[in-house]
């Protein structure tokens, strides 16, 4: 097969796609005019806006709240609101899993965390991204990677984690960086960008 009959082929492939489905092979989707993506974040908004308003004093329906709404979780979970997501299903925690307020997870890919995590406030974890052509950007295309976090891991006030980053088991990121590339496991990393400034014995 010649390579522009190989193109032909793949084009026709991604075009019969739906754009759920382009967004899972992390390619160009229309994520902002696509009617089942638009259906799919209302009715997260709608379930974050009752989470949102449930009192202090209702832990356990706050807890079975999240398991319905949220792709897979441990047993124990914490999440203090506000928080706020694209879609819920795309987020896998383990067990003990806290996360400070003003949590955004922006899941158009999945976003896995690991047991014993430990999220500060104002924290940002974003799977997508926007292309540099401003005509693609205006029709609505973005891109979606997957954030992995591992198990152990603390992360600081206002940190920001970029599309598609890996931090490793038992790391601890700074308040305020900026994460844009994979971390490894047993590390302090620190900074924007962020960086592995000591070893964690």
């Amino acid at each position: 097969m010649t390579d522009r009959k190989k193109d032909s082929v793949i084009t026709n492939k991604i075009n019969k796609m739906t754009e759920k489905e382009k967004c899972r092979q992390g390619l160009l989707y229309d994520a902002n005019y696509d009617a089942e993506l638009l259906s799919d974040r209302e009715k997260a908004k709608e379930q974050l806006y009752d989470y949102n308003r449930l009192r202090p004093s209702q832990q356990e329906e706050k807890m079975q709240l999240l398991k319905s709404f949220l792709g897979k979780t441990g047993n124990n979970l914490i999440i203090e609101p506000p928080f706020a997501c694209d879609y819920g299903y795309n987020i896998e925690v383990g067990e003990n899993f806290y996360a400070n307020v003003n949590l955004v997870i922006l899941d158009g890919a999945k976003v896995c965390i690991g047991d014993n995590a430990f999220i500060a406030p104002n924290v940002g974890i974003y799977t997508a991204g926007h292309p540099l052509d401003a005509e693609q950007r205006n029709r609505g295309l973005e891109y979606a990677r997957p954030v992995t976090i591992g198990h152990d891991v603390w992360i600081g006030a206002g940190v920001n984690i970029l599309t598609g980053v890996t931090i490793g088991d038992n790391t601890v990121i700074g308040a305020g960086s900026v994460v844009t590339k994979d971390i490894p496991s047993n590390v302090l990393a620190v900074g924007n960008p962020c960086r592995v400034v000591k070893e964690i014995k």
